[in-house]
């Protein structure tokens, strides 16, 4: 497995991320996640990242009992602050501590700010967060510290100026070049001397799930499309660790073995399919949802995520979509149940206008 040196650690390339992990009944699938985690440390991942919100709370617990079948001092936690559920200074520690106690930890290697944007952003300074967080890094229970981004690139490069942070954490791959922190923001980190950390980097399954079209595109290169994708990633230096939220045992066998590839960057010929990819895409998607589920659950029962990915499956050619809207969705989580309320378009990331595009989802598929 290859390693960068991420803050102040050598860490592996390919980072776990615990915000997919398999599920059974609605509550994680603990067997079928062990074995992963398992697989994944066995094969050299070193890097694991998880949330307070993360399958509902589940996350930590289910990754601190992994950490406890391992040697801790051998791989790195990464866990974030949900800074919107802080009011005021003395939240900071009441969350921390039950995080640690959650995982049964002494420290976290990083500490993520979660999720800030324009609007966090006056909370963060208003209750003095990065304050804390150095303090934090002074006591050791902390090593290194960070933010999780989701905005424009103006305020990333507020928050980026802030403070010494050690790295980042912002969405790209080659579709989101120019989207939130992008490409402007990666290289404004790397002259600031700060690392990047990147998730969504095969936009929720798409850019590892290609269709006829998208493939035919690859021409003969020998890589899988999701390998494609990473490559991109890596070819940046400033790009210490990729977060992939592998569910299951193919994808995590198929991701390691990229990750552990010399070199791990685009050639000349895998460039230029990168770009007839991207042209590709950039015509085709209709909504930039990652599948997150942050906007979850809907107060009036619409399955938002799983709307916008037919929506997105018909507009690349899927001719299997409008049978899947039909037989794989229930009435109740169907985009026509959409009342307008807003609700969902202050928690997602990607600040979609859910209700108008939920409009498009319907008149697309009908009720």
């Amino acid at each position: 497995m290859n390693r960068r040196k991420l803050g102040c650690n050598d860490v592996s390339i390919l980072g776990f991320g615990c915000m997919r992990f398999p599920t059974k009944d609605n509550k994680i699938d603990k067997e079928k996640t062990m074995s992963l985690l398992k697989e994944a440390y066995d094969r050299g991942i070193s890097y694991f990242d998880t949330a307070w919100p993360y399958h509902n709370g589940e996350s930590e617990i289910v990754l601190g009992e992994f950490l406890k079948t391992i040697d801790r001092a051998s791989v790195f936690v990464a866990d974030k602050m949900p800074i919107w559920e802080i009011n005021e200074y003395d939240d900071l520690d009441q969350y921390f501590i039950a995080q640690l106690e959650k995982m049964e930890l002494d420290y976290f290697d990083y500490y993520l700010l979660h999720a800030i944007n324009k609007e966090e952003l006056c909370r963060i300074k208003n209750i003095g967060m990065i304050d804390w967080l150095i303090k934090k890094k002074e006591s050791g229970k902390i090593r290194n510290i960070g933010f999780s981004f989701h905005d424009e690139y103006s305020i990333f490069e507020e928050i980026i100026d802030l403070c010494d942070w050690d790295f980042a954490q912002i969405q790209l791959n080659y579709i989101d070049e120019n989207y939130q922190a992008g490409l402007r923001g990666l290289r404004y980190a790397e002259v600031k001397g700060i690392d990047i950390v990147v998730m969504e980097p095969l936009r929720g399954g798409v850019l590892a799930k290609l269709d006829n079209d998208a493939v035919d595109l690859m021409g003969d290169l020998t890589i899988s499309p999701a390998e494609l994708a990473f490559r991109y990633l890596w070819t940046h230096q400033v790009v210490k660790v990729v977060l992939s939220g592998m569910n299951e045992m193919n994808d995590l066998l198929e991701n390691v073995n990229s990750a552990s590839k010399d070199p791990v960057i685009l050639d000349e010929e895998e460039k230029k399919v990168i770009k007839k990819l991207k042209d590709y895409f950039d015509a085709k998607i209709k909504v930039p949802c990652t599948g997150c589920k942050y906007c979850m659950p809907c107060p009036f029962g619409v399955n938002i995520p799983l709307c916008f990915a037919y929506y997105n499956a018909k507009s690349k050619a899927n001719d299997d979509a409008f049978f899947q809207y039909d037989a794989m969705m229930i009435q109740k989580e169907r985009a026509h149940n959409c009342t307008g309320c807003g609700t969902c378009i202050e928690k997602c990331p990607q600040h979609i206008n859910i209700p108008l595009k939920l409009k498009e989802v319907e008149s697309e598929f009908g009720s």
